[in-house]
């Protein structure tokens, strides 16, 4: 299996330095990574250092859970794309979410869907503040919305992706949006476990560890450091 075709390289802590972004930006061209995700302060940087490779680049907006307001948020957006991203990251409406306000949710990921065009949207759902019943609701209306990725988490709260939730998720979307699982995703088998449970990229901030042979990468050794 190559998992290189499938990470997203993430670094979308507030404390991340220039550097860092840097070295991330670097690491994944070298190793061939799907994507970066950066603060959106750091599109024009990545823009640069990504010019002549086919590293997507991606940003948070919503960060941490999803509660500015639509408006803020497609602004946001568009700005990301004008700079340079090629994927838009959106936190759902934890909030409303729970206070069933889904209307509210759903035209939230409306209106940012239709402020990107044609860019892929993943919409973070951040499990460990939902339950069964709202990873399922929350599914049903990305659904609604045409999302493209649904993204487990952000990486804000305790806790990140479990194999339950993405099958919760995949029983839900089954091939209608992809699944990006996001957290405590360090090493080659636990990627390769969350891939057969049905998603599609995983997120990681861990570097990979390229040294490694394809036998070794099959023998379930690990790639991330």
């Amino acid at each position: 299996m190559n998992i290189s075709k499938h990470v997203d390289y993430t670094s979308s802590n507030p404390t991340t330095t220039k550097n860092e972004v840097i070295d991330l930006c670097q690491f994944a061209k070298k190793n061939k990574i799907n994507s970066v995700c950066i603060g959106n302060n750091y599109v024009p940087l990545a823009k640069q250092l990504l010019a002549d490779s086919n590293v997507e680049i991606s940003t948070i907006i919503g960060y941490p859970l999803g509660s500015i307001d639509t408006k803020s948020k497609v602004s946001m957006a568009q700005k990301a794309i004008e700079e340079g991203a090629s994927e838009i990251d959106m936190v759902i409406d934890i909030a409303s979410l729970k206070n069933k306000n889904y209307n509210s949710v759903l035209s939230d990921i409306n209106e940012v869907k239709s402020a990107i065009g044609n860019k892929p949207l993943k919409v973070i759902l951040e499990i460990p503040e939902l339950n069964k019943n709202e990873i399922v609701k929350a599914c049903e209306i990305c659904l609604d919305a045409n999302a493209d990725y649904i993204r487990t988490s952000t990486g804000y709260s305790k806790g990140g992706a479990t194999l339950a939730a993405v099958k919760i998720i995949k029983k839900t979307v089954r091939k209608q949006i992809k699944i990006d699982a996001c957290g405590d995703i360090n090493d080659f088998k636990t990627a390769a476990r969350y891939i057969e449970a049905g998603a599609d990229r995983v997120a990681t901030s861990s570097n990979i560890d390229t040294s490694l042979n394809e036998t070794e990468r099959e023998s379930g050794k690990a790639i991330f450091s």
